[in-house]
């Protein structure tokens, strides 16, 4: 609706998880340089924490971005599958038909034997390691795996030479996961696990300089202008968001909407507060803000007139 009117070429806050958008900011930069850092020296089980809307999607898809040259890759987004599942699942992604280890029960029907599909990955992961290519697995919503899934992701990390291990594993989730995690069945499994790191929030300051950087990776041409939002307007993001992306991206497009229809090109203070009022999750708006905007409405509808 308003890509002509920015100069933009496509949707600058879009909360679909775009590594061209990844914006390094301080939490997300110690993210992915402690995983690159234990994935390139070997390192077989790592976990990344963090809170709704932080971006660990994007961090993830950023991650197979930066080694899709250095090793082979495999993403997995919903774990929410039985051990047999999750190993077909994978074994998809390396590109292995899962086929040969399907047999017919005594009922007629085809089952897949979790010992085949062991001894098929297994196969697969050899022939990898004997050519010098590592084989990194990233495993995103982790904290859904069931538990008894969780035990046939420790019993992967076994596979190794005296030299490597065949499989790294990257597990990337909501709080809840160090909770699944710490369950006495699965004790093993967390002692595994060599690297963590927490992905958090952007600070205050932070907020301006991520605005910038997805309005500059949207724009039409050098001539965009990418400082639309005022820094009054940053701030009162800032405090609304608490620096989540997620919520960021929301409030933004909203603010853009409402530019857009004021036919303005620079979103102020009060555009983030208005938006604010529209978007559930946001911190609570001051009441002064209340009482002054509460009798108007978003106006996300073009006025009489405006072209799209």
């Amino acid at each position: 609706m308003y890509l002509r009117h920015f100069a933009l070429r496509e949707a600058p806050f879009s909360i679909t998880p775009d590594s061209a958008f990844f914006y390094p900011h301080e939490s997300a930069q110690a993210a992915l340089n402690t995983l690159l850092v234990a994935l390139r020296s070997g390192e077989g089980f790592l976990k990344i924490v963090g809170e709704v809307g932080c971006g660990k999607t994007v961090l993830c898809r950023q991650l197979l971005k930066t080694l899709q040259s250095e090793c082979v890759t495999a993403y997995i987004p919903n774990p929410d599958m039985g051990p047999d599942d999750l190993l077909m699942a994978l074994l998809d992604e390396l590109g292995v038909d899962p086929a040969p280890a399907r047999r017919r029960d005594t009922s007629g029907h085809w089952r897949s034997s979790r010992h085949q599909l062991m001894t098929l990955l297994a196969s697969c992961l050899f022939r990898h390691a004997q050519q010098g290519r590592r084989v990194v697995v990233c495993i995103d919503e982790a904290q859904a795996i069931p538990l008894r899934t969780v035990e046939s992701l420790r019993l992967l990390s076994n596979l190794e030479t005296e030299k490597q291990k065949l499989l790294q594993l990257v597990l990337l989730g909501q709080p809840e996961l160090d909770a699944k995690l710490a369950a006495p069945e699965i004790r093993q499994l967390l002692q595994r696990i060599t690297f963590s790191e927490y992905l958090g929030p952007m600070r205050v300051t932070q907020v301006a300089p991520y605005l910038a950087h997805r309005l500059a990776t949207a724009a039409l041409d050098e001539a965009t202008d990418i400082h639309v939002f005022e820094m009054a307007a940053a701030k009162a993001m800032a405090r609304l968001s608490g620096g989540v992306p997620r919520l960021v991206n929301v409030l933004a497009h909203k603010c853009l909407m409402l530019a857009f229809g004021e036919d303005t090109h620079r979103v102020t203070a009060d555009h983030v507060n208005l938006a604010g009022l529209d978007t559930p999750g946001v911190q609570a708006v001051k009441s002064g803000w209340r009482l002054w905007l509460g009798h108007l409405t978003p106006r996300w509808i073009l006025p009489p007139g405006r072209a799209t």
